[in-house]
């Protein structure tokens, strides 16, 4: 059997990390399996979706590196649903109901303080056709739900495991409202007829609509696929993530730095018993996708093991994979030395500008002892300047000065980078130069460690008149 999995978004907001999550599942299921990948978008309700949000879910999803091979709007298929209708109602699977919603929320408040489940009653089956007519004649305009048969409906969830649910115990769901307009369930299940598709992987908030979808596609002659539903995602206090809390959605973490591979990487591993699998690309980690791996668990979406996972994701990357963005930001004297000398310490990628700075530009060093550092510049052996300089340079300096351990290498790396932590100096230096090293060393104007913002960026000597903190670790 050919897979085929859908990730059915509504175009009313930004996709946040559980959209994405849920999206990147059945990406890589499908792809684990030679499959289809569907994007639809369920915009069915044309008061709250927008276009903008389409295209801002095209363009999340496109960041996070997922591609589809079909796209489709709900929108564009009404008639479809109009024949699957008429279809349940020749079957008697559908029924018009006439109570307003303020009649509903009476009913279910009554139900609710009796002590009962707030399920509807089906009292519109027992209207006559002259109830009808008349209610009609009163201006009430139907809505349609469809009628549940009350027993147990049973599936095998490829994470939950044998499930049986009673639709006795849920309401007869609407699926048409009074103004005509579908609501989710019945363009849901045409749409998964439409396209084939053979597994329904998403969240644990779906389990009572899949009971509702089984049976509308049992009614239309049709055998339901295969669900999956994985639990939700929640911040670390418990609390479940939603359109509103922008801080967590694709554009925001976008902005501030985190690399989609990073991000991918994190979304799968949480929920499974493994750690993040640092892949070079997305189909690498298809190859060893597995929705069994997924357990019951509530995941919950910590940023600061995504900000650590995306330290470690750019350390894995190679020369090659950043040349292009490198020089696109204007550091055309970046090269593969520079590279692998500064990618340890980076938390995002734009903090490289910084180490830029460091090695090739004019920067306000930091000399709290301007005869030390003096003595230190007077030393400098002539160049070339190899890994191997920074020893002989402090093995110098240690004999004449008698300094030793942090007394010795704290000022001459405040000196040479403005910086209390960072790279190797053993890797820095050669990048650096004889000619910048004195200039820093040797330099009138400097900053002293008392007035150093705690973890600045080098302040570039155009910058001197107002130093302040920049965005990196150092």
């Amino acid at each position: 059997m050919s897979v085929t999995v859908r990730f059915a978004p509504s175009p009313t907001g930004r996709l946040h990390v559980g959209n994405a999550r849920t999206a990147l599942l059945n990406w890589l299921f499908a792809r684990r399996h030679g499959g289809r990948f569907i994007l639809r978008l369920d915009d069915t309700d044309l008061e709250r979706s927008e276009e903008a949000h389409a295209v801002s879910i095209q363009s999340d999803l496109r960041w996070l590196g997922l591609d589809w091979d079909l796209m489709d709007r709900q929108s564009a298929h009404i008639p479809r649903y109009r024949d699957a209708f008429e279809c349940l109602r020749d079957a008697g699977r559908v029924y018009p109901c006439y109570e307003t919603l303020e009649e509903l929320e009476f009913k279910r408040r009554r139900l609710l303080a009796r002590g009962r489940p707030p399920i509807y009653d089906r009292a519109a089956l027992n209207l006559s056709d002259d109830d009808r007519q008349r209610l009609e004649a009163g201006g009430r305009r139907p809505h349609w739900r469809f009628r549940l048969d009350h027993g147990d409906v049973t599936w095998d969830d490829l994470v939950r495991g044998p499930q049986q649910l009673g639709a006795g115990r849920i309401s007869d769901p609407v699926l048409v409202r009074g103004d005509g307009t579908f609501l989710y369930m019945l363009p849901s299940a045409v749409d998964d007829i439409r396209h084939g598709v053979t597994h329904v992987i998403r969240g644990e908030d779906h389990v009572v609509n899949t009971t509702v979808q089984i049976q509308i596609l049992r009614a239309l002659s049709h055998p339901p696929p295969a669900f999956a539903h994985v639990p939700l995602l929640t911040d670390l206090s418990g609390k479940g993530l939603s359109k509103r809390i922008g801080s967590v959605t694709l554009d925001s973490l976008a902005d501030t730095g985190i690399e989609p591979m990073a991000l991918a990487a994190y979304l799968a591993a949480i929920g499974t018993a493994e750690p993040p699998d640092l892949c070079p690309t997305l189909g690498d980690l298809a190859r060893s996708f597995d929705i069994a791996k997924y357990g019951r668990a509530t995941p919950k979406f910590d940023e600061a093991q995504l900000w650590h996972l995306n330290a470690r994701w750019l350390q894995t990357l190679p020369w090659d994979a950043v040349a292009a963005r490198l020089h696109a930001m204007g550091l055309n004297r970046a090269d593969p030395a520079f590279w692998n000398a500064v990618r340890s310490n980076l938390e995002r990628f734009e903090d490289v500008a910084g180490w830029y700075a460091v090695c090739f530009e004019d920067i306000l060093p930091i000399i709290d002892d301007p005869e030390f550092a003096r003595a230190a510049a007077e030393l400098l052996p002539p160049e070339p300047w190899t890994d191997a300089t920074w020893s002989a340079w402090t093995a110098a300096v240690v004999r004449v000065s008698g300094r030793k351990g942090r007394a010795l290498f704290r000022p001459l790396r405040l000196a040479l980078t403005g910086e209390e932590h960072g790279p190797e100096l053993k890797t820095l230096l050669p990048l650096i130069g004889r000619e910048l090293a004195w200039q820093r060393l040797t330099a009138r104007n400097a900053r002293t460690s008392q007035a150093m913002p705690p973890l600045a960026h080098p302040v570039r000597m155009a910058d001197a008149a107002e130093p302040g903190p920049g965005r990196g670790r150092g």
